[in-house]
């Protein structure tokens, strides 16, 4: 696919690639150069679940963890 760069350097991604790739308004490209190429790719940020994401588990196995969490509902149920 062929796009035609503006006068101020702008450029439209064609929307079959925008679709394709999941690229929507907000989406952070990051671009460089190699071997005479420009190469665009999508930067992911991570929202505050991705960040969190095992930092709570303090090297403890996940079967560890929910058998703790049951025997302490176990010991406080009314």
């Amino acid at each position: 696919m062929r796009v035609k760069v503006a006068e101020r350097g702008q450029v439209t991604i064609p929307k079959v690639l925008r679709e394709r790739l999941g690229i929507r308004p907000g989406t952070i490209l990051e671009f460089r150069e190699k071997n005479g190429y420009l190469i665009a790719t999508k930067i992911e940020p991570l929202d505050p679940v991705d960040r969190a994401y095992g930092k709570f588990g303090r090297g403890r196995r996940t079967d560890e963890i929910m058998k703790q969490l049951r025997e302490y509902t176990d010991d406080n149920s009314c």
